[in-house]
């Protein structure tokens, strides 16, 4: 009975508390949980339209100092397997990806000791400078948090001075679990605590930025924890309207000092519901095939998803956790249309920007998603030679100014 009168509040629209949203997440059946997510969505978006993006995946380093448990692709500094990506193999990356239909970057990556925020400052000038109608979806809040430190500047001045050099929008990443006692125990509350993670994005959507929201559950966290991840997020959208999209995916164990076991693709489908649900002022759900593959991705769409995310191109961090799950352009639009739904493609603010970029011309199939580097690549890009290294290993490759 108490699932039943919480689900007609769903249905009238009503916003779910803590203890509703509980019930429902504990007790509802999967394929209820999945009505009430899809009439939410359809509520939303009445016109049958998924969309997703092309984009470009890139991690730019792999140095980290944060070491979070739960991540398999950072490396030590001084690391013989760490990376810096040079200006030229971004440019690179850019071209191919402008080349099958693309609009943005999506550029994240660890938190190195050795590059300055005037590094991303001349990064982002020269992209620009060289595409000037491409954007830039850059650095997560942790990475916003990283340079405040190194540069001892607040965030807004930061964010400011990122803004100036070409930022277009913030991704959401870091925010795994937004409650410090999770943090903690994932070793993650040293690079950002909860409410330092939700202040960055305060202030980004201060400043014009749009962002958006993501949660990596399955690791330490309870469903009351997950809950109130979601309830946090929905506070700041109350706030500042900011955000355009969530997305949630489960914890990849393979190579991590965490260790552990995935959850189900149930489990998937359920929290995408609940978060759906939760979320009622957040107006799109991005799939996530690249964690769950092609057929539960497909499947989020009955589970109030309407957005297949990003073709990615190249990915490198959920790889490194033994996931490779490859769709390109061609293999989203056919989950879309055997789904029931229209694909459309859209930018980050999720202005649609048109019918499948393949049915207009002839673009490369992408069998395989592309990688940072090709394996055994190991130079030392030319300008980092122009920045001041922190680290012991980075003053001893790099010459520093005077």
């Amino acid at each position: 009975m108490i699932v039943q009168e919480i689900s007609a509040k769903v249905r009238a629209g009503e916003r779910l508390d803590a203890g509703d949203a509980l019930v429902l997440y504990r007790s509802a059946p999967t394929g209820l949980l999945g009505r009430l997510a899809d009439e939410v969505r359809a509520r939303k978006h009445p016109g049958r339209v998924v969309t997703y993006i092309i984009d470009r995946n890139v991690n730019y380093t792999n140095v980290c100092v944060a070491q979070c448990n739960f991540c398999a692709f950072y490396r030590l500094v001084g690391s013989p397997e760490g990376y810096v990506l040079g200006f030229d193999e971004l440019f690179e990356k850019i071209d191919e990806t402008i080349a099958v239909g693309g609009v943005q970057v999506l550029l994240q990556g660890g938190h190195n000791p050795d590059l300055p925020l005037a590094w991303y400052e001349d990064l982002f000038r020269a992209v620009k400078a060289r595409y000037p109608s491409f954007k830039l979806h850059a650095l997560s809040p942790p990475e916003v948090i990283h340079l405040s430190r190194l540069s001892q500047l607040p965030v807004p001045q930061v964010l400011d001075r990122l803004i100036a050099a070409g930022l277009d929008s913030v991704p959401g990443g870091g925010a795994e679990i937004l409650v410090d006692r999770v943090r903690r125990l994932l070793h993650c509350y040293g690079k950002a605590s909860a409410d330092e993670w939700l202040d960055v994005m305060r202030q980004a959507h201060r400043a014009g930025l749009r962002t958006t929201a993501t949660m990596m559950y399955g690791t330490v966290e309870t469903d009351e924890e997950r809950l109130e991840h979601l309830l946090r997020l929905r506070a700041l959208q109350d706030e500042t309207g900011g955000f355009t999209a969530f997305i949630t995916w489960s914890y990849q164990p393979d190579h991590t000092e965490l260790a552990g076991s995935e959850a189900t693709g149930v489990d998937y489908l359920r929290t995408l519901a609940l978060s759906r649900i939760v979320l009622d002022n957040f107006d799109n759900l991005q799939a996530s095939w690249v964690t769950q593959g092609g057929k539960v991705g497909q499947l989020s769409l009955a589970y109030g998803a309407n957005d297949m995310g990003s073709v990615m191109i190249e990915e490198n961090v959920v790889r490194a956790a033994g996931a490779s799950y490859c769709m390109d352009e061609v293999e989203i639009v056919r989950n879309i249309e055997d789904a029931g739904f229209c694909a459309k493609r859209r930018n980050m603010h999720y202005d649609v920007l048109g019918d499948p970029v393949f049915r207009e011309r002839d673009v490369p199939r992408m069998l395989e998603l592309a990688v940072a580097r090709d394996e055994g690549g190991t130079s030392l890009p030319q300008e980092l030679l122009n920045y001041p290294a922190r680290s012991r290993s980075g003053r001893r490759l790099r010459v520093i100014p005077n």
